[in-house]
């Protein structure tokens, strides 16, 4: 049995990914933003004993701090950063706002950072030593034909490169770290267009992590284990 942590679990991927830990036996340790609205949440942890919630809002500075206080020491053998925004709708050339910008991207590269920086004492007494952020294909300089979308382009290509960092800086303690691009899927944020559900999504990315060695530290993955190029 594994002790996963994963943020951003009150709906969509984050919740899928709760779920299916529990399901094959994982302890999880799963943050929302607010318990008091995470319905479906609490509802999973009424048949899951295996599920405890915490609170923990990235956007927040002093809530960042306080969370490894909730911990209380205990050893984190996987991590899934899959807490995140688009941001505006709106972010064609012409159209962009600094502030709301600089917003997206404390939330989808900085904080993931901030955040690992301080829980690494949970990490460092974990036994699998995986660090998993959930990215987007969006975030590939290489493979951008179409342009726009600036603000969640760009933070998601900043959380590339900073966990590119993490796999190098990492690797002598047995870490292996990687970015997974859980493909374009129906949930709030991807809207109902979406090729893919989050079953679909989650368990591709869940056989990518279980999968994940040394070898392949520091890698983009799609969701079905496939390379995508930085």
């Amino acid at each position: 049995m594994a002790t996963v942590l994963i943020t951003g679990t009150n709906r969509g991927i984050g919740y899928q990914f709760a779920q299916k830990f529990l399901l094959r036996g994982d302890r999880v340790l799963a943050t929302c933003r607010s318990i008091e609205i995470a319905d479906e949440l609490k509802q999973l942890g009424v048949t899951h004993p295996n599920l405890e919630i915490l609170e923990l809002d990235v956007s927040c500075s002093e809530s960042m701090q306080d969370f490894p206080h909730l911990l209380h020491g205990e050893a984190i053998d996987i991590f899934v950063n899959n807490a995140g925004v688009y941001g505006p709708q709106s972010s064609a050339f012409g159209a962009i706002n600094g502030p709301a910008w600089a917003e997206v991207l404390q939330i989808n590269a900085i904080a993931p950072l901030l955040l690992t920086q301080l829980i690494i004492d949970n990490l460092r007494k974990g036994k699998d030593k995986k660090l998993l952020y959930v990215t987007s294909k969006m975030g590939s300089i290489e493979d951008n034909n179409g342009g726009g979308s600036y603000i969640y382009r760009s933070s998601k290509t900043a959380l590339n490169s900073v966990v590119k960092s993490l796999s190098v800086d990492l690797a002598s303690e047995g870490f292996k770290t990687a970015v997974l691009h859980p493909g374009w899927v129906l949930t709030d944020m991807g809207g109902p267009n979406a090729l893919i559900d989050t079953d679909t999504s989650v368990t591709g990315m869940m056989q990518v992590i279980d999968e994940l060695g040394v070898e392949q530290s520091g890698s983009f993955f799609n969701y079905d284990g496939s390379i995508i190029p930085w």
